[in-house]
């Protein structure tokens, strides 16, 4: 049956409603489509609808600087049973608003969404996966299990392999997922501060990167074949060292890293420890110049460089021939090696003369204690060079003197009284190196003279020392070099100074003794440790250092000192005196 065709008004009115519709469809979706980003869009609280990207970045910015306070609280994290916190921007914790901005406009729009709702997009936050892994690292241990970390050692010349096994811990991406998942403490709905909730950190299965496959494999392929046949090392000069397989094996390294990955090297300090001796057939330590006093003065023994393989460079190309079959050989750089005293330096310190020189003297020979430590420790001052402006300390140069150095229990002063100690002796010594350097007319910096005074020395300008807390210093203060000479005999020290002069002469005066005390008598329980002395006057003296350069004193130094009356000590009990 045929339907009656619709009166026309009737097709008039429908068209009509049609096109008010499409008219308003297309104004909404103009409406909603403003701007970059769509309207209704919000990210923690901020309107970011119907701004262009930049204006939207500038408004989240804004925003997320009112929750600076928030922003920058340390985050509670939890992993297993143990919590931690972390400073956000220890780990590099923050929101990338480009990155956010960008995935607010991007994503798809719905006009009806941006003319009757709220659309929030979650922010996209960055994270320092590697700095917060190394953040966890502590807590991670102590809730975790380590991995057996794969290895292959040697006993001997024989490969032990270590095979790796699992174990419970991080993963650096799904752990900074998971932050970054959870963070900021920021209520999306009103952008307000929420309490913060621990941040699940999850503990992982880990497994070491080198399997047990890998192991076996790098045993038949490289630890095998290291040790089964020596490797020789050769050198540009056709000279040939031969590193046998304990060498090789002393060497080579086949451990894993933090990844549990066995990343096989050659240890090149390892290597030139294993090789020892057999150095010394191509290597040469370089010598430094010095001077040294023939029977025309002072002569310069020049210096020479010496020679060294670039073990270093070399283990990478020896780990390339491992895995060979003999005969194996690589070639080592030589490298030079240059002195730290050159000779060039030396003559330029204008060594040419003696400038000064002083003895003090002792009895009974250098089999006394005393005496066999004054000719000790000059013995390892002998040829000590100072260059101009340098310091020279006598504790800085010896270094403690004890019964290792070879030193023996001789009289010092403690205490006012002579007791056994080690190194006694040695301030006979000290005067006379003070006094050679008193003369030379360099500068004093440091020197004690005794509490009482020993006629084998010059009143006032001598010294004793005591290590740590009394030493003898002087100072270069000439533009030459300094070098120290020192000779003893069976009854003397000798102390002399090698330079250039600077002065024509250095004498000294003394004043008279003035404020004399006379000695008492002590009375000391007798032993092995009581020495007797007898009674030495006490007295004030001062005394001049006179330089002198051409003709005419230059300088006039004053030194003064007093010395303490030593008691006449006697061992033994005191007249009229019972124990009883």
């Amino acid at each position: 049956m045929k339907l009656p065709r619709p009166p026309r008004a009737v097709i008039l009115a429908a068209a009509g409603v049609i096109l008010l519709l499409s008219s308003g469809l297309g104004l909404t979706a103009t409406y909603a489509y403003a701007g970059e980003v769509p309207r209704g869009t919000s990210v923690l609280g901020v309107d970011l609808g119907a701004k262009s990207r930049a204006d939207a970045a500038a408004a989240l910015r804004a925003g997320l600087a009112g929750h600076a306070e928030a922003l920058a609280a340390p985050a509670e994290l939890q992993v297993g049973e143990a919590s931690t916190q972390v400073e956000p921007a220890a780990v590099g914790l923050a929101v990338d608003v480009d990155a956010t901005v960008a995935k607010a406009a991007d994503s798809p729009r719905n006009p009806f969404v941006s003319l009757f709702g709220n659309r929030q997009v979650t922010p996209v936050v960055s994270v320092d996966a590697a700095a917060l892994h190394e953040a966890l690292q502590a807590v991670a241990k102590d809730v975790g299990e380590a991995m057996t970390m794969p290895e292959i050692q040697f006993d001997g010349t024989e490969p032990v392999p270590v095979y790796p096994e699992p174990g419970l811990g991080l993963d650096p991406d799904r752990s900074a997922q998971a932050v970054a998942a959870a963070w900021p403490p920021i209520d999306p709905d009103n952008g307000q501060r929420r309490s913060p909730a621990p941040i699940a950190v999850p503990l992982v299965g880990i497994n070491p990167v080198t399997t047990a496959e890998d192991v076996d494999r790098l045993v038949a392929e490289l630890a095998e074949p290291a040790v089964a046949a020596p490797v020789t090392i050769r050198t540009d000069e056709d000279v040939e060292v031969e590193a046998p397989p304990a060498v090789i094996a002393a060497s080579l390294r086949l451990t894993a890293d933090e990844r549990g990955e066995i990343i096989p090297a050659v240890d090149g300090k390892a290597l030139r420890k294993a090789l020892g001796d057999r150095l010394a057939e191509v290597e040469r330590k370089p010598i430094d110049a010095k001077v040294v006093l023939g029977g025309d003065g002072p002569e310069v023994v020049k210096s020479k460089d010496g020679i060294r393989l670039d073990l270093s460079e070399l283990s990478g190309e020896l780990l390339a021939v491992l895995p060979e079959p003999a005969p194996r050989a690589v070639t080592a750089q030589v490298d030079t090696t240059e002195p730290e005293v050159s000779t060039e330096q030396v003559e330029a310190l204008g060594i040419e003369q003696r400038v000064s020189t002083f003895t003090t003297y002792f009895e009974g020979g250098l089999s006394v204690p005393r005496n066999h430590n004054i000719a000790l420790v000059a013995d390892l001052v002998d040829g000590a060079l100072v260059p101009p402006g340098e310091m020279f300390s006598l504790n800085g140069h010896t270094g403690e003197r004890d019964y290792d150095q070879g030193f023996e229990d001789a009289p010092v002063i403690i205490g006012g009284k002579l007791v056994p100690a080690v190194g006694g002796g040695i301030s006979q010594f000290t005067t006379t190196l003070f006094n050679a350097s008193y003369y030379a007319g360099l500068e004093d910096i440091e020197h004690h003279p005794h509490s009482y005074h020993y006629t084998r020395y010059p009143a006032v300008i001598e010294s004793t020392i005591f290590y740590p807390d009394l030493d003898m210093q002087f100072r270069n203060n000439t533009d030459y070099g300094i070098l120290i000479d020192t000779s003893y005999d069976q009854g003397s020290i000798t102390v002399s100074m090698w330079s250039t002069p600077v002065w024509d002469e250095v004498t000294t005066e003394w004043s008279s003794k003035r404020d004399i005390t006379k000695p008492k008598i002590e009375y000391l329980k007798p032993g092995p440790k009581c020495i007797a002395t007898e009674g030495i006057d006490g007295f004030t003296q001062d005394a001049w250092r006179i330089l002198i350069r051409d003709g005419q004193e230059v300088e006039r130094e004053k030194f003064t000192w007093r010395y303490d009356a030593q008691p006449e000590f006697i061992c033994g009990e005191k007249p009229g005196e019972d124990d009883n």
